[in-house]
């Protein structure tokens, strides 16, 4: 082998600085991680759903809500239909997400499918 073919390999093969990560690059934000795991995430669709409707519901509510789909969740629900004074919620809770939210009055005329619990927050 031509030894300027093997200069050229080594060349593509060996960057001429190695990598260093730099500190920041390994650290995981376990605040974020966290603050993620100890809350409901709104689908698209659902945050949708909710400007639309104009649906307001306070951050106490929302944390209400969270706790008792765990507690749903550790029962062996997966998808629950959460019904408050504001709207009526679509949650997995198998993946801790609202997937979609309805005014009270559409509730009455709606059939929900493939839910196997019901949560009722006052």
């Amino acid at each position: 082998m031509d030894h300027r073919i093997q200069q050229v390999h080594q060349k593509v093969l060996l960057p001429s600085k190695p990598h260093t990560p730099l500190e920041n690059e390994n650290k995981i934000n376990f605040k974020a991680v966290l603050k993620d795991a100890q809350s409901l995430k709104i689908s698209k669709h659902a945050q949708a759903r909710l400007d639309e409707r104009n649906i307001q519901i306070p951050p106490t509510k929302w944390e209400n809500i969270f706790q008792k789909v765990n507690e749903a969740k550790q029962k062996g629900v997966t998808d629950s239909l959460v019904i408050t004074d504001e709207a009526t919620l679509l949650v997995s809770a198998k993946n801790n997400t609202v997937v979609t939210a309805l005014d009270r009055k559409e509730v009455q005329s709606r059939i929900f499918t493939n839910i196997n619990g019901t949560i009722v927050i006052d």
